[in-house]
């Protein structure tokens, strides 16, 4: 019988022990590309969907809870008399959606409603082309207001249905975005604010597609952009200005859409 003897290949073996640490450090980088590939998925999936899934749903709640309220009569809060003569609505200084202006908030100068307390969610916004319907809190804190899915009223502007300039903010993109196709807002259409007392019913007039986020003037009691004079309006009246970032995912510009008021009836 003949004797099987075992035969070892150690050549390819070699070669293959002289390039281990090319290939494991390859491996390595492929591992690490992946994960963080991984990652930035998650991160992404997070602000675009997860952020607005939470947000809508809060923002639902809170305006079930607010009409709930009212119709319960609950939440008509204490009426003021307006603020004396001389007293009127002062401008807030505009800033990047996030950012609350330094400004104390007024009383309504028409309304006879004093202006409730900061990141309180007190109103709802109506915009029936975008089928949005979003509550309103005081106040435009990122954190406390903005990314729970609500529009924020600049404090310092006019209060809904005043005189004045009736200043809002939203997100256009993640944390609810209620202000993501804001650019589709053509003039007539029609804007309403719901509150304890009253519905606001304004008309869209015009539309500033773009300008900077400190252009002071959009948010004065009579708005006309600094940064685009033929922008605005000349006379006192009672206006409602709608603001949010462009282009989209980005906060590099403002969007500024302006409304009047056409009606203001009592709830």
């Amino acid at each position: 019988m003949r004797e099987r003897i075992p035969v070892v290949v150690q050549g390819r073996r070699g070669r293959y022990d002289r390039r281990s640490p090319a290939v494991r450090a390859l491996w390595t980088g492929a591992e690490l590309a992946v994960t963080l590939g991984v990652v930035l998925l998650l991160f992404v999936a997070h602000q675009l969907w997860w952020t607005n899934r939470v947000a809508q749903g809060a923002a639902r709640d809170e305006v079930g809870q607010l009409e709930r309220q009212w119709r319960d009569g609950a939440a008509a809060g204490p009426v003021r008399r307006p603020p004396a003569a001389g007293t009127g609505t002062s401008a807030a200084r505009p800033t990047a959606p996030g950012t609350a202006p330094p400004t104390t908030p007024p009383r309504g100068p028409d309304t006879g409603v004093a202006a409730p307390p900061r990141d309180l969610a007190y109103a709802v916004l109506r915009i029936p082309r975008l089928g949005l319907t979003a509550p309103v809190a005081e106040g435009v804190d990122r954190t406390a207001v903005l990314n729970r899915g609500y529009v924020g009223h600049y404090p310092g502007t006019a209060q809904p249905g005043g005189t004045g300039n009736t200043a809002l903010a939203a997100h256009r993109n993640t944390h609810g975005e209620p202000f993501r196709h804001l650019d589709r807002l053509r003039p007539g259409d029609t804007v309403v604010v719901d509150t304890a007392r009253l519905r606001a019913t304004y008309v869209v007039r015009a539309t500033l597609p773009e300008t900077t986020p400190g252009d002071t003037g959009v948010l004065a009691p009579v708005p006309r952009s600094a940064v685009h004079p033929g922008h605005g309006f000349t006379a006192p009246g009672a206006y409602l200005t709608l603001t949010t970032c462009t282009p989209e995912y980005t906060s590099t510009y403002r969007l500024v859409v302006w409304a009047v008021l056409r009606t203001a009836t009592p709830r």
